[in-house]
């Protein structure tokens, strides 16, 4: 899990495999595994919006980790929000609650 080091805010959840935690670990910069591609993806490298370690949190059971982060370009989610978590429930449907910082379509050609 990514949070905001200064809001706390949740920006997103990702799987990182070992080769991604020794990449995050060696270059400051949060790497996570995708799974559906198979393979390391340096969160930003497309984007832009990097994700500079601040604080590192390992759960209890030592198989999760939350990291606090400085989240460049201020936007997370690959749709152009801050967080991944843009949208509530409220009444039963789903409401976007958040602003979009970038228009995806520009930044992933």
């Amino acid at each position: 899990m990514a949070v905001d080091y200064l809001t706390n805010t949740v920006l997103m959840v990702a799987f990182m495999n070992e080769n991604a935690w020794e990449n995050t670990l060696a270059t400051g910069k949060v790497t996570y595994f995708s799974r559906s591609r198979n393979k390391l993806w340096l969160k930003g490298k497309t984007s832009g919006n990097v994700q500079l370690v601040k604080e590192i949190f390992v759960g209890c059971e030592l198989d999760s980790v939350m990291i606090k982060v400085e989240q460049i370009g201020g936007a997370a989610c690959h749709e152009g929000y801050q967080s991944c978590y843009f949208r509530k429930l409220q009444n039963g449907q789903l409401k976007i609650i958040a602003e979009r910082i970038f228009d995806p379509k520009k930044v992933y050609k």
